[in-house]
C-alpha cells in the first residue's frame, strides 16, 4: 500500500525501468561513442577531420542527403493529395482507405524490397511483360541504379508520411473553408490560405520523420542500388562488420547524428515561424512596385460584379462535384493503393512458382518453395529464433513501456516532453546509429552475438512504440473513474487493475503487437549485434536475397505479409471485445 502511494506522489519512479533499459543499452554507449570520436581523454577532432577530409567520404555524405532528400520530396508530392483524398472520404470509405495503406505500413521492409527485386529485376514483371509484348528486344536497366532506390524508399516511406497528414487533416475544421469562400475566395485560395497553413503540423511530423528515417537506410540502397548510390550507414555497416577503428566509426555515426538532430530541431522548432514571415517579405517586396499594384487593384475591382454573382452558389455547391475532379481524385487513390499493394501481390504470387529462378509470370505453379522453406532447418530454425526472440521483446517492452507511459501520464508537461524524447530517441534517430551503439552496449555487457544481447537491442526501439500506443490511450482515458474507485474505498493497485487496465487493454495489446513486428522484421540493428552466432529469419532472408536469390524467399515473404493482417485482425477483435464489455456494463449500471 505505501509502495502505491509513493509511486502515486512520484510517477517518476514508473519511468525509471524503461530509462534505465534505454541507458544501458543504448544511452551510455552513445556517450562512449562520442568520447571515442574526439580521442578522449586527450580529446581532439582528428577523427572528424579524417571524415570530412577524405573525397569519398564528403561523396558519400553528400549522396545521403540527396537520396534522402529527394525521396522524401517524392513522399510529400504523392503523400499530400492522397492524404487529402482519404480525410474528406466518407467514414466507410476512409476507414478502408486507412486499413489499405496501414497494411503495407505494417508489412516487412525486407519483404517490400524484395517485391521490388522481383518486378525490376531482368527477369522481373516489368522486362518479361515488355518482351513478351515485342516493345524491347533484352530487358531494361531498371534495377541496381539510383532510380530503383527512390522507388524502393518511397514505397516504404509513403505510408509514413501519410498517416500523420491524414491525422492532421481530420482535425481541420472544414467550416473555416466555407467561411472563407463565403468572404468571396476562390476555392484553390481557400485551399492555400486556410486548409494549408492548418495541415502543416503534418507536413512538418511527416517530412521530418520520413527525412530522418531515410538517412539511415541499408537495406533497400544496398540491395536496389548499385556501387555509386551506397549511402553512408553502408559504409558504417561494412566498418563494423569488417574489423575496424573505433574512433573512425563513431565519427562517421556522429556525423549522421548531427545531421539528424539538426534537422529535428531547426525545423521543428522554427518552422511556423517562416511560414508567418514568407508572406510579410512577399508582401512588402511587391508593394515597392506602385505600378502593379494600382493594376492588380483594378483587376480586382472589375471582377468584384461577375464574383459576387457565383460565390453563393459556389459556397453551397457540395465539394468535389465536377465529374473530372472526382474522377482525378479517384484514379489518384487508385494508383497510390495500387503502388502500395502490387508489389505484396507479386511475392505472393512468386511463392507458388515452380521456376528455379526469379520469373514473372512463373511459368508454373507449385508448392515446392513452402516446402522447401518447412523442410529446410536453417529456414525454418531461423524463424523459430525470431519468434522467441519477438515474444521475448514483446513481452519486456510491453511491461516496461506500459508503466513508462502510465508513469509519463501524471508528470508535468515540461518534464514529461523530455522523458518522452529521450524514450521516443530509438525510432526518431537513424537507425544504424542506434545500431552501433546498441552493439558497444552489449560489449560492455559481455553479451553480444547472443539472443539476449538482441532482445535487449530490440527493446529499447520497441519500448518506443509501446509508449507511442499506449499513451495515445491514456490521453483518452477519463481519470475520474481511476478517483471513483478510490473514493469508494479502492486501494491504488486495486483501482489500477479493476478500472484502468480493462479501459486501456486494447491500447496495450496494440503496443506489445508493434513491439513484436518491430522485433521480428529488423535487420539493421540484428546483423551489427547477432555477432554471426545468432541467425533470425531477416537476417536469413537478406543472405539468401544477396547471394542466391531463390524463390523460397517469396515465400518467406509471402507468410511475412500475412502479419499485419493477423495484427489488424486481432486488434480489431480486441478493441470490438472491449467495446462490447463496456457497453454491457453500462447496460448492468442503468438496469
Amino acid at each position: 500500500m505505501q509502495v502505491f502511494q509513493r509511486i502515486g506522489r512520484a510517477p517518476i519512479i514508473l519511468v525509471l525501468p524503461a530509462l534505465a533499459v534505454l541507458l544501458i543499452v543504448f544511452g551510455v554507449p552513445t556517450v562512449q561513442l562520442f568520447l571515442e570520436s574526439l580521442n578522449a581523454p586527450n580529446f581532439s577532432i582528428q577523427n572528424y577531420s579524417s571524415f570530412l577530409g577524405q573525397y569519398a567520404n564528403l561523396r558519400v555524405l553528400l549522396q545521403t542527403l540527396e537520396i534522402s532528400a529527394i525521396a522524401t520530396v517524392i513522399c510529400l508530392l504523392v503523400g499530400y493529395p492522397t492524404a487529402y483524398l482519404i480525410s474528406t472520404a466518407s467514414k466507410r470509405a476512409r476507414m478502408v482507405l486507412i486499413v489499405l495503406v496501414v497494411i503495407p505500413y505494417l508489412t516487412s521492409g525486407l519483404a517490400r524490397t524484395y517485391s521490388w527485386v522481383v518486378i525490376l529485376g531482368d527477369n522481373g514483371l516489368i522486362n518479361s511483360a515488355l518482351v513478351n509484348w515485342g516493345l524491347i528486344s533484352s530487358p531494361l536497366p531498371l534495377i541496381y541504379n539510383r532510380a530503383a532506390v527512390y522507388v524502393g524508399m518511397v514505397h516504404i516511406m509513403l505510408p509514413m508520411m501519410i498517416l500523420p497528414l491524414v491525422s492532421v487533416m481530420l482535425g481541420i475544421n472544414t467550416s473555416l473553408i466555407a467561411a472563407a469562400k463565403s468572404m468571396g475566395a476562390k476555392p484553390s485560395t481557400a485551399f492555400w490560405r486556410v486548409y494549408f497553413p492548418l495541415s502543416m503540423p503534418g507536413v512538418r511530423s511527416g517530412t521530418l520523420l520520413v527525412f530522418v528515417i531515410c538517412l539511415g537506410f541499408y537495406i533497400t540502397p544496398a540491395a536496389l542500388g548499385g556501387l555509386g548510390d551506397a549511402m553512408l550507414s553502408t559504409f558504417i555497416a561494412s566498418q563494423v562488420s569488417t574489423g575496424f577503428n573505433m574512433g573512425s566509426v563513431s565519427a562517421s555515426s556522429f556525423v549522421l547524428l548531427a545531421i539528424a538532430v539538426v534537422m529535428l530541431s531547426v525545423f521543428g522548432l522554427n518552422l511556423s515561424g517562416t511560414q508567418d514571415s514568407a508572406p510579410k517579405l512577399r508582401k512588402g517586396f511587391m508593394e515597392r512596385f506602385s505600378l502593379l499594384r494600382v493594376v492588380k487593384q483594378y483587376l480586382n475591382e472589375l471582377s468584384v460584379a461577375s464574383r459576387s454573382k457565383q460565390w453563393s452558389k459556389a459556397l453551397y455547391q457540395a465539394q468535389g462535384d465536377g465529374g473530372w475532379s472526382r474522377f482525378a481524385g479517384s484514379l489518384t487513390l487508385t494508383l497510390v493503393i495500387f503502388f502500395l499493394l502490387f508489389p505484396e501481390v507479386v511475392v505472393i504470387i512468386m511463392s507458388f512458382s515452380s521456376d528455379a529462378t526469379l520469373q514473372f509470370p512463373p511459368s508454373g505453379f507449385s508448392l515446392q518453395w513452402y516446402g522447401s522453406f518447412f523442410g529446410d532447418e536453417a529456414w525454418y530454425g531461423a524463424a523459430w529464433t525470431s519468434i522467441k526472440i519477438g515474444l521475448a521483446v514483446a513481452a519486456l517492452s510491453t511491461v516496461l513501456g506500459t508503466l513508462a507511459a502510465y508513469g509519463l501520464s501524471r508528470i508535468a508537461s515540461d518534464f514529461r516532453g523530455w522523458l518522452t524524447m529521450a524514450i521516443l530517441a530509438p525510432i526518431t534517430i537513424p537507425v544504424i546509429v542506434v545500431g552501433v551503439a546498441s552493439y558497444f552496449g552489449l560489449v560492455n555487457l559481455g553479451i553480444i552475438g547472443t539472443e539476449t544481447g538482441i532482445v535487449l537491442a530490440h527493446t529499447i526501439g520497441a519500448i518506443s512504440y509501446v509508449v507511442v500506443i499506449v499513451s495515445a490511450t491514456l490521453a483518452n482515458f477519463d481519470r475520474r473513474l481511476e478517483q471513483a474507485a478510490k473514493s469508494m474505498g479502492a486501494r491504488p493497485f486495486t483501482a489500477f487493475m479493476r478500472v484502468t487496465l480493462p479501459l486501456i487493454r486494447p491500447g496495450i495489446i496494440g503496443g506489445a503487437l508493434f513491439a513484436f513486428i518491430h522485433s521480428f522484421d529488423e535487420v539493421v540493428v540484428t546483423s551489427l549485434v547477432s555477432g554471426y552466432s545468432v541467425r533470425t529469419l531477416p537476417l536469413k532472408m537478406w543472405e539468401n536475397i544477396r547471394n542466391e536469390i531463390d524463390p523460397t524467399v517469396a515465400a518467406v515473404a509471402s507468410l511475412l505479409t500475412l502479419l499485419p493482417i493477423l495484427w489488424m485482425i486481432a486488434l480489431y477483435v480486441t478493441w470490438w471485445r472491449a467495446r462490447s464489455s463496456s457497453q454491457n456494463t453500462v447496460l448492468e449500471a442503468n438496469a
